[in-house]
């Protein structure tokens, strides 16, 4: 059934699962009104994705929203606010209703999860595209920033990196996954899992964070340029699961993944000696895996070793605008 602008915003957007009692005004007003709860400050991030840039114009919609959604969650994880509003602006080539639906089934899904309103947007016709603008809060001055690491701070990752990468290639090789291997890869590559409740816990802990989108030896480095210290990360410690050393063959095939592999959104962080003994115990209740993946050092520059020996891989992030 296809339908104007204003028919797909009655069908699929004003009615939601989450409605929050500091939304005042929502979904059908020129603008949204919300309340701020006392003593926090607004935490505000947007990300777009493109079809044949961020995902196939056949990719399953339902997964595409989990990633369009989780990638803006991501980035409130690593200040470690509290996610609660959002808008879409949503472009389509025309009024898919079928497409549609799928979609916001799985945007509906992941936003309940993390009782995340829809309060507003945009539905305009032309190349498939995706933008979300999510809106949070977090105690006034407890936000984790990028500037605050200092040498001799530890270098952490949660969560276990590289599965992305290798789920994209599966996709790019020809969609199909050939095994069990490859459709978990394949599966972790769209539905990450933000690490919302860790970046709450290491409010008072980390000293910098931020959330890997980009290949954790891309997005480290602006932890580095901002709190002007260098880093030392033992390539040989990075957390790898099961099925991306079966698909890599090897370690260290591996951990070049793992470097580089953008679209992860697990968190990196940083923690001072003195609070390495309360990060377990802050960590607990949230069941996130840690790894202390290296050290903060001073000087400039990011040194990856393995196994104890400086090396030279040549690896590097993403980044949309590279030749």
């Amino acid at each position: 059934m296809a339908g104007n602008e204003f028919d797909l915003i009655n069908r699929y957007f004003k009615a939601q699962p989450v409605s929050r009692k500091d939304v005042v005004l929502g979904i059908g007003d020129d603008a949204a009104v919300m309340t701020m709860p006392e003593s926090s400050q607004l935490v505000v991030t947007t990300d777009t994705l493109v079809a044949g840039n961020h995902f196939l114009l056949d990719a399953d919609p339902m997964k595409v929203a989990h990633k369009a959604l989780a990638s803006n969650l991501s980035d409130l994880a690593a200040m470690g606010a509290i996610p609660a509003w959002c808008s879409l602006a949503l472009t389509m080539p025309s009024s898919d209703e079928v497409w549609l639906k799928s979609f916001c089934d799985g945007f509906y899904k992941l936003a309940e999860y993390y009782h995340v309103q829809l309060i507003g947007g945009d539905t305009t016709k032309g190349p498939l595209s995706i933008t979300i603008t999510l809106q949070g809060f977090i105690p006034s001055g407890k936000a984790i920033c990028r500037h605050g690491a200092s040498a001799g701070d530890w270098l952490y990752v949660t969560g276990t990196l590289g599965d992305s990468a290798a789920g994209l290639d599966v996709i790019l090789r020809d969609n199909t996954p050939s095994n069990d291997i490859e459709n978990t890869l394949l599966h972790r590559h769209y539905y990450s899992t933000p690490r919302v409740l860790a970046g709450q816990s290491l409010r008072d802990i980390a000293s910098s964070a931020l959330d890997i989108s980009d290949g954790l030896i891309a997005d480290l480095k602006h932890i580095l340029k901002a709190s002007d210290v260098s880093a030392v990360v033992n390539a040989d410690q990075l957390p790898l699961s099961d099925e991306l050393l079966q698909y890599a063959g090897s370690r260290e095939a591996a951990a070049k993944l793992a470097l580089c592999s953008g679209e992860e959104y697990e968190l990196c962080f940083t923690v001072p000696e003195s609070h390495r003994g309360a990060l377990d115990a802050a960590l607990t209740h949230t069941n996130t895996p840690i790894t202390c993946i290296g050290q903060i050092r001073h000087g400039e520059g990011l040194n990856v070793m393995w196994e104890g020996k400086q090396v030279d891989w040549s690896l590097s992030g993403w980044d949309h605008f590279s030749a």
